[in-house]
């Protein structure tokens, strides 16, 4: 290699070099500080777009865990609000066996019926005053309940129905369909329609007790589909934390050898800018 001031080559290399170590040392200094070994798409830009993806199915389906939770909650109150319903009806097949027994008076039977007014109205006021958020939930109007993980595959819609509830309709016979309608045999408590109203209020408490077995169905439903969403986005969150983490065992490693590189990089350019000094020696 011949002697010249032109170019200094070895200066050049050991500044190439040098840049590299700075930026290498600053990435993994950017690790360390951030948690987080991918900061940008420069990093590992296939590594960015997976860890991103399982971001995005890990925060659909923590909300689509709340959207289960508040679709449970939504189907409880009205099985609460159809356990009362139960034990109004209870009482007045109490007092539709009592009024049917011929040993009361007619002021009797007027006071049994008053009550048993009461309790249909009470019945009607549960099936038009109960609602969930805002919501009158004795509507038979279907509530779409949506578990997602972010994608079309991972998408499962419920469609919970609550029926009607009213003096017209208490309870369901089927999945769609209305129950008694406690207002057909006679809407009056004098003894003779007393056992029509009795087996009326009978049929009506299995009718609720119908809807409301539908209605825990839908909830233990509701419920695993809670818990299969939370289990996936925890394995979704480790899988992301996986790719995206930082590993401090390798980063600590390597920000100890960029330093030391670091170091004697400048220590060789030192020495590379010093060498063409030698051609003044030649000029003395």
């Amino acid at each position: 290699m011949s002697l010249g001031v032109l170019n200094n080559i070895s200066s050049i290399y050991a500044q190439n070099n040098l840049n590299q170590t700075q930026m290498s040392l600053q990435s993994t200094l950017q690790q360390l500080s951030s948690g987080s070994r991918i900061n940008s798409g420069a990093d590992d830009a296939a590594g960015l777009a997976l860890a991103d993806g399982l971001h995005a199915n890990a925060t659909a389906l923590t909300q689509s865990a709340q959207n289960a939770s508040a679709g449970v909650g939504m189907l409880q109150t009205a099985d609460g609000a159809l356990a009362q319903v139960t034990n109004l009806l209870d009482r007045a097949i109490t007092l539709a066996t009592e009024a049917s027994n011929g040993t009361l008076n007619t002021t009797q039977v007027s006071s049994a019926n008053q009550e048993y007014q009461n309790i249909l109205t009470e019945i009607g006021n549960i099936g038009s005053n109960t609602n969930y958020n805002g919501n009158t939930l004795f509507s038979a109007s279907a509530v779409s309940i949506v578990v997602s993980d972010g994608t079309t595959a991972g998408t499962t819609t419920f469609s919970e129905t609550i029926g009607t509830l009213s003096k017209t309709s208490v309870g369901t016979t089927g999945a769609s369909g209305a129950g008694q309608d406690l207002s057909t045999a006679n809407p009056t408590l004098t003894a003779t329609s007393a056992t029509a109203i009795l087996n009326t209020l009978t049929t009506a408490v299995q009718d609720v007790a119908y809807q409301r077995g539908t209605i825990g169905a839908n909830i233990n439903q509701l419920n695993a589909a809670e818990n299969v969403a939370n289990a996936q986005q925890v394995n979704l969150s480790s899988a992301e934390n996986d790719i995206r983490a930082t590993n401090y065992g390798q980063a600590t490693s390597d920000m100890a050898k960029y330093q030391v590189l670091s170091q004697t990089g400048i220590a060789a350019l030192s020495q590379a800018n010093s060498v063409q000094q030698d051609v003044l020696k030649l000029l003395q």
